[in-house]
């Protein structure tokens, strides 16, 4: 049986778990941050998923499954993701930056094929392994290890995962800080390295100790505008989110139990539709 959020969530060691995924996910941004930019807030993730899925879910030797533009549109407003303009908008963002490509150079309009290139499917494979390795680490499991044998399973594991994205509550309609942060270009980075600095023998405090302190040097390893972060942090602290431990900018900012709550409940809901689309690509016994 699959992990369940509340299982995850009540582990013992999570938090040291997801801040180990977190530190990997830190990673893949800072070795590809042109990449990590186009999908930097909640609504550009869920786009980029819907992207891959219509990718991994087309047959070569069926015209009509090809990815397009018109059906990408389609299946973002069958979601309720994005608008047209938005979901049209994001194609082009992804075809100037070679996150995806045509199929061929000939064609017409919406009705051109595309793919996802080589090189995105690379970066996001990084994101299923730190997903698989918090799992195992979770529960003692083999999941990294039986996919790094069929990686080819990719193409069934990751359309799987986008539908339990886009049906889950928790992961579209987080709580109020969470939500606040996901509309914030890098918001989920943002959140990672907060929370990544948080020593787990805090985190039953009401007011938890992170390693920031300068907005200046937080914002400029994300390529963020500082005005635009410290405004964001700000509507944080008016929610009694955030706050500083001592003097704003010469001491730690700290995050409430309400929001760390908030952001590992996230986690483990999106750790529990990742381990269940992997028990349906992998059922136990398969790898055997």
């Amino acid at each position: 049986m699959p992990l369940s959020a509340e299982e995850i969530a009540s582990h013992p060691a999570a938090l040291r778990h997801v801040q180990e995924q977190s530190r990997a996910l830190i990673h893949v941004y800072e070795t590809s941050p042109r990449l990590a930019a186009v999908f930097a807030t909640q609504q550009r993730w869920l786009l980029g998923h819907v992207g891959l899925a219509l990718h991994f879910r087309r047959d070569p030797n069926d015209r009509r499954t090809e990815m397009t533009v018109a059906r990408f549109i389609e299946a973002v407003r069958r979601n309720s993701v994005a608008s047209r303009n938005t979901a049209e908008a994001f194609v082009k963002e992804m075809l100037h930056y070679n996150i995806a490509e045509y199929v061929s150079k000939s064609g017409d309009g919406r009705a051109h094929p595309l793919r996802v290139s080589a090189a995105t499917i690379e970066t996001f494979t990084s994101w299923i392994h730190a997903h698989l390795r918090t799992l195992d680490r979770i529960d003692g499991g083999n999941r990294l290890a039986t996919f790094l044998e069929r990686p080819d399973m990719l193409a069934k594991l990751q359309p799987l995962i986008c539908d339990g994205l886009l049906a889950s509550d928790p992961v579209r309609e987080p709580e109020q800080t969470f939500s606040l942060f996901i509309w914030l270009n890098n918001g989920g980075i943002v959140m990672d390295w907060l929370m990544s600095g948080i020593d787990p023998e805090d985190a039953d405090l009401d007011k938890i100790p992170t390693s920031v302190i300068s907005i200046s040097e937080f914002a400029h390893w994300l390529k963020l505008s500082r005005t635009h972060l410290a405004r964001k942090l700000h509507d944080a602290e008016a929610l009694g989110s955030i706050g500083w431990v001592g003097q704003r900018g010469h001491s730690v900012m700290w995050v409430s139990r309400q929001f760390f709550d908030e952001y590992m409940a996230v986690q483990a809901a999106k750790l529990a539709i990742v381990d269940a689309a992997f028990e349906a690509c992998f059922p136990p016994g398969s790898e055997n």
